[in-house]
Parts: structure tokens; sequence; C-alpha cells
């Protein structure tokens, strides 16, 4: 289960959702929230929050990150439309090991270009066959519980 380290009452996201500190909002509907990225990594780089907190992909709501993914398919195309990037990504972190610096679940909309150096990228190198298939049976048999 997920260790919020900040309570509702403390979390930034949660004020911006409340109208208590302001962003530069790019979309809004009654679930979702998205906005512009106040540290960018490129031009254009932008959030999409729920608007009910939760820490992360372990203790959110089926529906509010169906709502998320749903902003994300009218917010990533007007990104490209608008600055032309190379890719997106879309990237949503769990926990400090993953990135995670804000614990109020969201997704960056960050556009890429070729040249850009930023370092979320692992490379392609084969993996072991039988280790993929062994861990594949057993998050599949834990997901059955």
């Amino acid at each position: 289960m997920s260790t919020d380290p900040a309570p509702k009452s403390d979390c930034i996201f949660c004020k911006v959702v409340a109208g208590e500190i302001p962003c530069f909002k790019i979309y809004e509907d009654d679930a979702t929230l998205a906005f512009m990225d106040i540290n960018p990594g490129n031009p254009g780089h932008c959030l999409v929050i729920p608007k009910n907190h939760a820490a992360d992909a372990y203790s959110i709501d089926a529906e509010d990150f169906a709502a998320v993914a749903r902003t994300c398919t009218k917010v990533a195309p007007a990104v490209r439309d608008v600055v032309s990037p190379d890719g997106i990504n879309l990237v949503q972190a769990n926990g400090e090991g993953a990135g995670q610096s804000v614990f109020h679940v969201h997704m960056h909309i960050l556009p890429r270009r070729n040249d850009d150096n930023l370092l979320m990228n692992w490379g392609h190198k084969p993996g072991d066959m039988d280790e993929a298939k062994a861990l594949g049976e057993k998050i599949a048999a834990r997901i059955a519980e």
C-alpha cells in the first residue's frame, strides 16, 4: 500500500485544485485539471492530475486514473500541435525511487526533442526471457488473487 508523506491538507496539487495556489491552467473538467509544469523538462511540458487526492497509482481510484488518461488524450495532441516535438512521453512516477517528488498522482506530458538529453531512456538491450516469463507468471497470479 502507499505511504503518503503529505496529507491532503499539505498537498501542493490539492491546493492548486482548490485555487489556493495559482497555475497556468490549460484544461479542466469535473475530475481532472491540466496545467503547465513550472519546472519543465522542455517547452510545453504540462501535468494532468485527478482532482481527488491520491498519493500514487497504488492508492488511486480506477475511475480517477481513467479520467486522467482521458484528459491526456485531449492535452497531448494539443501539445504536439503547438510545440511540434519529435515525440512525447507520458510519464507517471510512483515513489521516490521512480523520481516522484509530489505525492499526488500526476501524469507528465513531456514533449521530447531528439537531442534534448533528458535522462529517462534506458536503451534497448535484450532481457532474460526465462526471467521475464517467470516474473510475468507471478505478476499475473498476484492480479488474479
